[in-house]
């Protein structure tokens, strides 16, 4: 057996490419509030490493703000196709060197004046503001806008890994990979379903 976790994700993942219909990237993302209330919601995964995974927002938005005041995050893949889950629990710490910058410049020209315009999370007078806001960025930066600096990467250093895949009469097959800290090898359980 693979003494890390992430190959059988990247297994899986590689799977789910292949028979997902739509974004086989897709994680359900849980931060918390500052009064300890959970917020969850989608985001597109960009990068599996050998120790941690990437996904890329606004800093400023709800879910940056939230990190950046309580950095235990969890997330899951959920892959119909496959009657599998994983769910995951670590620390994130954002990733605002090159790895940001390469994937800002891979994006669309719309993506990035997007990345702009939007004050993502804040309230918005209506769709006109919007469309306003893209098209003041636009002529200021034309064809090529910097990486703002209020937007880049989300890193997250799993402490908790589990794979969960149906089984017959609800009698699923459920494996936790577990460590205390970053420094630590992990330790495998079978779970009962």
């Amino acid at each position: 057996m693979d003494k890390n976790p992430i190959t059988k994700i990247v297994d899986w993942y590689n799977e789910a490419k292949k028979t997902e219909i739509n974004d086989p990237d897709a994680i359900t993302l849980a931060t918390v509030d500052d009064t300890g209330f959970p917020n969850i919601r989608t985001v597109l995964l960009r990068k599996i490493d050998s120790d941690s995974f990437v996904f890329f927002t606004n800093y400023n938005s709800q879910k940056g703000n939230e990190i950046e005041n309580n950095n235990n995050v969890a997330f899951s893949f959920h892959w119909k196709s496959l009657a599998k889950q994983i769910r995951i629990r670590g620390i994130a710490e954002k990733e605002n060197g090159i790895v940001a910058d390469d994937y800002y410049n891979s994006r669309a020209l719309g993506s990035r004046i997007g990345a702009w315009a939007s004050k993502q999370s804040s309230k918005l007078k209506n769709r006109e503001e919007l469309l306003e806001r893209i098209a003041l960025m636009e002529k200021k930066f034309k064809s090529n806008p910097p990486r703002p600096p209020f937007w880049g990467g989300i890193r997250i250093r799993p402490l908790s890994i589990e794979f969960w895949k149906e089984g017959k009469f609800r009698l699923h097959e459920r494996e936790l990979w577990k460590r205390l800290d970053l420094d630590q090898k992990w330790s495998i359980d079978n779970l009962y379903p």
